[in-house]
């Protein structure tokens, strides 16, 4: 199975069992990765939104099941290169975003992404993958 790294609004659409349509579609027999960063926005979420007990059992019981990007020394000189281009380009980018496309561009690993719009910049100049519905 090919892997994918899903972004945090899909990986919190897979969750709640809502992701439906082509990108649904699309993810069947992939193995499904998340970067450090989604992780740590979907805890906050949990702390943000009062999860209950059980709603964070489930969160900790899929993340057992989804290969975790952490940083590393790649991931890191890529955020780096990514973030020094842009910014002499004279454009910014998010943060999260930027270390969500850092570890797929050093992994060589698509994203999937309901918010195309937020990586447009990224699949333009770094050459990330995208994985739309």
């Amino acid at each position: 199975m090919r892997p994918v790294v899903l972004d945090t609004d899909v990986s919190s659409q897979i969750l709640k069992n809502r992701l439906a349509g082509p990108l649904a579609t699309k993810l069947i027999g992939t193995t499904w990765c998340v970067t450090f960063v989604t992780v740590a926005e979907l805890w906050q979420w949990a702390e943000i939104r009062h999860w209950g007990h059980r709603t964070r059992e489930q969160l900790d019981d899929w993340l057992g099941h989804v290969v975790i990007l952490d940083s590393d020394d790649a991931s890191s000189r890529t955020w780096g290169r990514i973030c020094a281009t842009a910014r002499l380009r004279g454009s910014t980018r998010p943060v999260n975003d930027s270390w969500i496309a850092a570890c797929c561009l050093a992994n060589d690993l698509p994203l999937a992404t309901l918010n195309t719009k937020d990586y447009a910049d990224f699949a333009e100049h770094d050459g990330l993958v995208l994985m739309t519905s």
